[in-house]
C-alpha cells in the first residue's frame, strides 16, 4: 500500500508541476493538438508529441504512407489498450486521452509495486524501496505519467524479470511477451532473459524445455506484430523502415555520439551550450546516456548478467543511431541500474542521488510539457 501511495503521490505531483509549468513558461513552439477541442493548461501537458501518434492508432488503427512517415513505427499494446478503455466511454478523441492517461498512471502505480517485489529478491526491504524512489524520481521518468506507452512496457518488463528470476516460465514468459508488443526494444529483454533462464532452471530436461519455451513465448509479441505489419505492408519490418525514414539508422557505432559530445564539453562548452539550439537537450541526453553505460559492468557484477545484457542492449540500440534523442525515457526503463543504486551502503549517497534526481526532474517536466525537444 505504501508503494501504491507514493506511486500515485509522484503522479499528482508531476501533474500540478506540469500545471505551474504551463501557466508560468511560453510554449517553446506551437501546439501539434490538444486533449480536448480547446487548449487546457492542464490535460494538455500529458499529452505531447508521440501522444498524438498513440491516440490515432487508437481512434483509426494502422494507416501505411507509402514514402512518408507513418503509425507503424508504434507497437500495439499501449495503443490499443486506450482503444479498448475509451471505448467504454465513448468515441471522442478526448476521451482516448484520457484513456491513455489512466492506462499509464494505472501502470506505474502496478510497475512499482512489482518493481519493489524484484528488488526483494537482491536487496532489503528499506533498499528495495529507495530503488522504487529512485525509479520515480528519476530526471525523465515523468513519461510514466503521460500518453505514452512507457509505463505499460516497464510494467510488463519487471514482471517478466521478476517470473523468469522466479521460474514462474509461463507467467514471464507471457508477460515478456505483451513487453516485446509493447516497444520496438522490447525484443532486447531476451538475451537477458534468456540469460537468466538458463541459470535459474533446474538441471533437468523438463525445466530447461519449459524455460526455454519461456523465452521462445517473450518473442512471441514481437513475433505478431511483425506479422501483423507483413500482412497489412508485406513488409515484416516495415516498422523499422518507418524508423529510418524519421532519420533513426540504428546498427552503427554507438560510441561515436557520446565522443562527440564529450569533445565539444571539454573543448568549448560554454560556446556549444549557448549556441547550439539542442545543445542543451543533447548535452542531457547524452550525460545521462553516457552514466548508464558507465554503470552497466557494475550491474553486470553485482547483479548479474541478465541485467546487464538487459542495460546493455537497450543502451547499444538507440546510441548505435547517431543520436541522443530519446535517451533520456530509454533510460528510465533501465530498472536494474536504480536497483544497483540502492544497493550502495552510502546514505550520504543515496541522499545526494535523491536531491539531484528531484531538482533535474523538475527541469525535465517543465521542459517537456512547454513542448521542448525532449521526446
Amino acid at each position: 500500500m505504501m508503494i501504491a501511495a507514493w506511486a500515485l503521490g509522484i503522479r499528482i505531483v508531476s501533474a500540478v508541476l506540469a500545471l505551474f509549468a504551463n501557466l508560468a513558461f511560453p510554449l517553446h513552439q506551437k501546439q501539434q493538438f490538444t486533449v480536448f477541442h480547446d487548449a487546457s493548461p492542464f490535460w494538455d501537458a500529458f499529452a505531447r508529441y508521440d501522444s498524438g501518434y498513440y491516440e490515432g492508432i487508437a481512434w483509426g488503427g494502422y494507416a501505411p504512407l507509402a514514402g512518408g512517415r507513418s503509425n507503424i513505427a508504434y507497437f500495439p499494446v499501449y495503443p490499443l489498450l486506450m482503444r479498448g478503455v475509451g471505448r467504454l466511454f465513448g468515441r471522442q478523441h478526448a476521451v482516448y486521452y484520457l484513456s491513455g492517461i489512466g492506462i499509464s498512471w494505472a501502470c506505474f502505480v502496478l510497475a512499482m509495486i512489482a518493481l519493489y517485489y524484484l528488488a526483494r529478491l537482491d536487496l532489503p526491504a528499506p533498499k528495495a524501496q529507495r530503488a522504487v524512489l529512485f525509479t520515480m524520481i528519476f530526471p525523465f521518468s515523468f513519461f510514466f505519467g503521460v500518453v505514452y506507452s512507457e509505463s505499460t512496457f516497464l510494467l510488463f518488463a519487471v514482471l517478466a524479470f521478476y517470473g523468469f528470476r522466479t521460474r514462474r516460465w509461463l507467467t514471464g514468459g507471457i508477460c515478456g511477451a505483451v513487453a516485446s508488443a509493447t516497444r520496438v526494444p522490447g525484443v532486447l529483454m531476451l538475451p537477458g532473459l534468456a540469460w537468466i533462464a538458463w541459470r535459474a532452471a533446474e538441471p533437468t530436461a523438463r525445466d530447461r524445455l519449459r524455460a526455454l519455451g519461456g523465452v521462445v513465448l517473450a518473442a512471441a509479441g514481437f513475433a505478431a506484430y511483425s506479422f501483423y505489419i507483413f500482412r497489412l505492408t508485406g513488409n515484416p519490418f516495415e516498422w523499422a523502415a518507418t524508423l529510418q525514414r524519421w532519420g533513426y539508422y540504428p546498427g552503427g557505432a554507438a560510441w561515436d555520439a557520446p565522443l562527440r559530445l564529450a569533445g565539444r564539453l571539454l573543448t568549448h562548452p560554454y560556446l556549444y551550450l549557448t549556441t547550439d539550439r539542442m545543445a542543451l537537450y543533447d548535452t542531457m541526453y547524452g550525460l545521462t546516456a553516457i552514466a548508464f553505460v558507465a554503470a552497466v559492468p557494475l550491474v553486470w557484477r553485482r547483479l548479474g548478467a541478465g541485467y546487464g545484457l538487459y542495460m546493455a542492449a537497450n543502451l547499444w540500440l538507440p546510441l548505435s543511431s547517431g543520436v541522443f534523442e530519446g535517451m533520456g525515457r530509454y533510460c528510465s526503463l533501465l530498472f536494474p541500474c536504480f536497483i544497483w543504486l540502492a544497493s550502495m551502503r552510502s546514505a550520504a549517497i543515496a541522499t545526494a542521488i535523491t536531491v539531484v534526481f528531484a531538482m533535474f526532474y523538475t527541469l525535465g517536466l517543465a521542459l517537456f510539457t512547454t513542448i521542448h525537444p525532449i521526446f
